[in-house]
């Protein structure tokens, strides 16, 4: 059974919104496949990331130990500090060491955060692509 949900999503007036307007992630559990599959868009900050780990903790499907695939072909500015890159690796990333990742970039400044969170998480489980249809294929097959 697949849980999505998408944290910017339109609130009548006078209720909070989960992330900035302008700002999306989007983010969707699948416990059939042991995988969340996660979409930033637009400008994302260190507080976008902690929040989407935030509710992905709260997510009752959740699993620390399921695969993610982070998608940030969509994303235009990556505003995160050297500091920032070792709070989210951490103490802000909800998964365990041992859970396969794949990161999608389209563009070097992308490619560089996905870099950054292999070299500080020490785990050998993290894979950067170029497109969406490998990530899937490296999610699926099993671990070494």
């Amino acid at each position: 059974m697949s849980h999505g949900e998408v944290l910017n999503r339109p609130k009548p007036e006078g209720e909070p919104r989960l992330c900035p307007p302008g700002k999306a992630v989007e983010f969707q559990v699948n416990t059939e496949q042991r995988t969340v599959v996660v979409r930033f868009q637009g400008t994302v900050t260190a507080a976008d990331i902690q929040h989407y780990a935030e509710k992905l903790r709260m997510h009752p499907a959740f699993d620390p130990e399921f695969s993610e695939i982070v998608n940030l072909t969509a994303v235009e500015n990556l505003d995160l500090q050297a500091d920032d890159f070792l709070q989210l690796a951490d103490r802000v990333d909800p998964f365990l060491p041992r859970a396969k990742r794949a990161f999608v970039v389209r563009s070097l400044a992308q490619n560089h955060a996905a870099r950054m969170h292999k070299i500080l998480r020490v785990q050998t489980n993290i894979q950067i692509f170029s497109s969406l249809k490998d990530a899937e294929r490296w999610v699926r097959e099993t671990s070494d």
